[in-house]
């Protein structure tokens, strides 16, 4: 496979960005200012034989701007984009266009809080990946926040964690298939192959599933003692599956209105205590048992270790194509407290964050 061809730039490669980020607290909103400095990435080509994206295969919803945004040539990745995790996008997105023969056929849809700067957010991924094709859509933090009940982990009830479950309502209706990445991964493999998985006829997502897992853990005594409750896997085979890295059909989803499925689950949620673990039981509960499974390959997962301690952990057997720090621990936090595991080196190469002994050399 022919690998696209890689120009370094010989003109400065960072920029100074100031990020803010608002943190939410019980008592008042407090913001807090921290500077990040982000380097230049790379620009990346498509290698000779990549599709050729042209005007004419783009209907009429789309707004003509840009024709990949609405292509179906192009790779459509959705990730959420905030300042407290935006270290970890930058890395993700530059292991994307690394990995990919057709880089200039990825289209990037970025999710970031209606709270945030989103202008700021803008500017940072810009000055970094100066020729990306990306977008940043507001998300309506209130629209889930009310259905939000409290976790084991306080990062997994932040409103951003759920737009995964909106995002046939905030994407454009010309996108009908898109990738969905979290911002603590990065990839050694095209995902192009990750986004061609077969969905069948009628499959809505596709998704790394671990059969092996305790499926009952993922939910309450309370809700496997109610019949009625309990009884909606009567008819399926259900099995853990990571939402983390899934290929969604948004038409389908669209068809099924989904995410009302998922708000109702929540909804209940609210009124009885079914699961502790954020935004994932309730794609458990709508799809579990009914989506493709991924090769895990896809999903080298938990190198963040559990959700309590953030433990170092080991690759599991068999072939890597994208590395998961799923769980507490960081690659980028425990590089800078000087405690890293042996697997964040792996990620390490990806990360544009500017050093101060590089800002002064």
């Amino acid at each position: 496979m022919l690998m696209p061809r890689l120009i370094l730039k010989l003109t400065p490669l960072f920029t100074f960005l100031v990020l803010f980020l608002s943190l939410q607290t019980n008592a008042s909103p407090t913001t807090t200012a921290i500077t990040q400095q982000f380097k230049e990435a790379p620009q990346f080509y498509n290698s000779p034989g990549c599709p050729s994206i042209d005007q004419d295969e783009i209907d009429s919803e789309s707004d003509g701007d840009n024709t990949v945004f609405c292509s179906e040539h192009a790779v459509h990745v959705a990730m959420t984009l905030d300042t407290a995790y935006i270290r970890g996008s930058m890395a993700a997105i530059l292991s994307v266009l690394q990995h990919t023969s057709c880089p200039q056929n990825i289209a990037f849809h970025f999710v970031a809080s209606a709270s945030a700067s989103t202008s700021l957010l803008r500017a940072a991924i810009s000055s970094s990946f100066p020729c990306l094709n990306f977008r940043v859509y507001t998300f309506d933090d209130s629209s889930v926040s009310r259905l939000i009940s409290t976790s084991i982990r306080s990062a997994l009830d932040c409103p951003l964690n759920y737009a995964r479950s909106y995002l046939a309502n905030i994407i454009p209706l010309c996108v009908r298939r898109v990738v969905y990445l979290d911002s603590d991964l990065v990839l050694v493999d095209d995902i192009a192959k990750l986004a061609a998985t077969p969905l069948g006829e009628q499959s809505v997502l596709a998704a790394p599933e671990y059969c092996n897992a305790n499926f009952t853990s993922y939910f309450t005594p309370t809700f496997w003692s109610n019949p009625s409750l309990s009884l909606t896997f009567a008819d399926r085979k259900p099995c853990y599956f990571n939402t983390g890295v899934m290929v969604i059909d948004l038409d389908r989803w669209r068809e099924g209105d989904y995410t009302t499925k998922i708000e109702e689950w929540m909804e209940l949620q609210k009124r009885i205590r079914i699961y502790e673990l954020g935004s994932l039981p309730p794609f458990l509960l709508v799809f579990a048992g009914d989506i493709v499974p991924v090769d895990h390959r896809w999903n080298q997962h938990g190198l963040g270790g559990d959700n309590f301690r953030g433990l170092c952990r080991d690759l599991h057997p068999g072939p890597v194509s994208l590395l998961h720090w799923s769980g507490k621990g960081k690659p980028w936090a425990r590089l800078d407290a000087n405690r890293p595991c042996p697997l964040d080196a792996l990620w390490a190469p990806y990360d544009l964050l500017q050093t101060p002994f590089a800002l002064d050399s």
